[in-house]
């Protein structure tokens, strides 16, 4: 039905349609991303790089931050009819793409550099190396999957009659807490075993 013959009732029973089943995982994943931190081998993660604690919120919502602007643009160039649902090699498909992996990396590494500052700050020790290593990993790594989710989520919805507005942000927020916290965990022992 055409938005503009839809009662208001109509279209918030069917934003509440399209979105409560998304919210409801979303709520169900992060309370996996909170048992993540509070497993001994995050902790032991914790407590092992210096810094890491100081980094993570920020990680966290820089993936919302980054990839939820994609999600956005994507959403609306298909509402505006200048993309079509598919993966395809549509040049403004892959520039949006390109751009958000590398503002999610630039991100990730200052992330890094700003943690290992406030560290020498308060006086405390730690290594940027070690901080750099660890979020490169992790903001490779959460890039990828953030992409492919979010890529998969947008357009096949899209195609089955969802509006990607109603969808998008819960699954950003969803996937970059949970994979962001595993991929930290992920890039502490990677880095561990280099250094």
């Amino acid at each position: 039905m055409p938005v503009e013959t839809m009662s208001a009732h109509e279209t918030v029973g069917d934003v509440y349609r399209q979105s409560l089943p998304v919210i409801l995982v979303s709520l169900v994943a992060g309370l996996f991303a909170g048992t993540i931190l509070g497993t001994d081998t995050m902790r032991n993660g914790i407590e092992s790089v210096p810094g890491l604690l100081l980094l993570l919120p920020a990680f966290l919502a820089t993936r919302g931050g980054v990839y939820g602007s994609l999600g956005a643009r994507l959403s609306s160039g298909l509402h505006q009819g200048l993309i079509e649902p598919y993966f395809s090699r549509d040049k403004r498909i892959t520039n949006a793409i390109v751009a958000s992996f590398i503002n999610g990396m630039v991100v990730s590494v200052f992330i890094a550099v700003v943690a290992f500052a406030v560290l020498i700050g308060l006086g405390r020790s730690g290594s940027l190396l070690e901080l750099v290593g660890i979020m490169v990993i992790a903001g490779f790594l959460s890039a990828v999957m953030m992409l492919l989710v979010l890529l998969s989520v947008i357009f096949i919805g899209y195609r089955r009659g969802l509006d990607p507005d109603n969808v998008i942000g819960p699954v950003v927020t969803t996937v970059g807490d949970v994979f962001g916290v595993a991929f930290l965990l992920v890039g502490v022992y990677l880095v561990g075993l280099v250094l």
